[in-house]
C-alpha cells in the first residue's frame, strides 16, 4: 500500500483536481458527467514517478519512464467521452501506462481490461491500481494490438498509442454498437485521433475526431520495435 500525502497535501491537490477539471476539461467541451465525474475523483499524482506530484495537474503529458508519457489530463477525459460510456460497460484498454486512464474508465466501467507492453510499466500500474482499490480493472503485460479476445466483445476499446491503422483484431472484439478509440497516422509527429463504430457484423464507421501526439502503438498489428 502506499503511503498516503499528509492531509494538508491532499486538500491542495483536491483544489487542484477541481481547477483541472473546470478549466482544461470542461472548459474545452468535454460535457459528460460520468466522465466529469470520474476526472475529479482520480487522483492523478498518485499515478506519477516520486516527486513529481506537484506536476499532476498540469496541463500537458508528463514522463513515467521507459520512454513512455501520462497523456495530458484533457485528451483522457476527451478519449473516454468518445466512447459513450454511461457506466455498467466493459471496456478494454491498451497502452496502461501507469494506470491514470485506467482508473478513470474503471469509475465509470463495470470492468476494464488493460494492457502494457512494457513489464515494468504493467507491474508499476497493477501496484498503482490496487493501492488505490481499482479492483474492477485487470492489467495484462502483451501486445495490446492483438486485445484479449478472451474477454470479447467490449462495449468500448480506447488505445493510448499511434498506430498506421486500426487494428483489425481490436476491430473485430466491439460488440456491435461499440466504439474504437485510437490515434491514426503515418508518422511519428502527427496523428488523428478517430472513433470507429461496429454497427453491424462486417460494418464499421469511422469518425475523425482530433489531431493528436501519440507514443507509437507497438505490436503485429502496430508498429515494429524498431520504428
Amino acid at each position: 500500500m502506499q503511503s498516503r500525502p499528509p492531509s494538508g497535501v491532499m486538500s491542495d491537490y483536491s483544489k487542484l483536481r477541481e481547477r483541472m477539471v473546470k478549466r482544461q476539461i470542461a472548459g474545452r467541451g468535454v460535457r459528460s458527467k460520468p466522465v466529469l465525474d470520474a476526472m475529479r475523483k482520480v487522483p492523478r499524482e498518485r499515478f506519477l514517478p516520486r516527486g513529481h506530484g506537484v506536476f499532476a495537474y498540469d496541463d500537458s503529458p508528463l514522463p513515467i519512464g521507459e520512454g513512455q508519457t501520462i497523456s495530458q489530463p484533457y485528451v483522457v477525459a476527451f478519449m473516454a467521452e468518445g466512447l459513450g460510456l454511461e457506466g455498467g460497460e466493459k471496456v478494454l484498454e491498451i497502452g496502461t501506462g501507469s494506470g491514470y486512464a485506467a482508473a478513470v474508465l474503471a469509475e465509470i466501467a463495470a470492468e476494464v481490461y488493460t494492457i502494457e507492453r512494457i513489464e515494468g510499466l504493467a507491474s508499476m500500474a497493477k501496484s498503482n491500481l490496487e493501492a488505490l482499490g481499482y479492483d474492477n480493472v485487470h492489467v495484462r503485460c502483451g501486445d495490446g494490438t492483438l486485445g484479449w479476445p478472451e474477454e470479447a466483445p467490449f462495449d468500448g476499446i480506447v488505445v493510448a498509442a499511434g498506430g498506421p491503422d486500426v487494428p483489425d483484431a481490436l476491430k473485430h472484439q466491439l460488440k456491435t454498437g461499440g466504439r474504437l478509440v485510437i490515434p491514426v497516422g503515418r508518422s511519428k509527429a502527427y496523428q488523428e485521433l478517430v472513433r470507429v463504430t461496429r454497427v453491424a457484423d462486417d460494418e464499421y464507421q469511422t469518425e475523425n475526431l482530433l489531431p493528436v501526439r501519440f507514443v507509437p502503438l507497438v505490436g503485429e498489428e502496430g508498429w515494429s520495435s524498431e520504428y
